[in-house]
């Protein structure tokens, strides 16, 4: 949908979809609906509507009888606003996104416990010092000045 004549019909499309199902679509059937996206094709002939709604199973199966059998009202509601030639067919599709989201977030739930298991056995079964890192070694004043004197010793016998 490459073309800007394309993109504007179906950004129309997806307003005045949800315009109708928010105004003048009263089946009862009907649940929380929120249209997402609307794809057209390039010949304009068809329009993909994607939608989610909000509910449990038995809800979305209602929503969507009742979106097929509100098909011909939106349809013509969406010629006569649009001025088009030819109305593109309607298609109502539900949205995937919500359900990839769900067990996007169910993945990432439980890689962060594993992670955590892992940090907790890695601070229990630490093998080493407790802090492995070198430091610099300390040296007394006492020490350096005898070995500096032992130095200058051996220089003088040397000599």
């Amino acid at each position: 949908m490459s073309n800007p004549r394309v993109r504007k019909i179906a950004d129309r499309i997806q307003v005045i979809v949800a315009e109708m199902l928010e105004r003048r679509i009263k089946d009862p059937r009907l649940g929380f609906v929120t249209v997402t996206d609307v794809r057209v094709t390039g010949d304009s002939q068809q329009a993909s509507i994607f939608y989610t709604v909000l509910g449990a199973e038995e809800e979305r199966a209602s929503t969507a009888a009742a979106l097929e059998s509100a098909k011909g009202v939106i349809r013509s509601e969406v010629a006569k606003q649009l001025g088009m030639r030819i109305v593109p067919t309607l298609t109502f599709i539900p949205d995937a996104l919500p359900e990839s989201a769900r067990e996007l977030e169910e993945v990432l739930a439980r890689a962060k416990q594993q992670d955590e298991e892992v940090a907790a056995r890695r601070v229990e079964a630490y093998a080493g010092e407790a802090d492995p890192y070198k430091k610099p070694r300390v040296i007394d004043e006492d020490d350096d000045l005898d070995d500096d004197e032992d130095d200058l010793e051996d220089e003088d016998d040397r000599a």
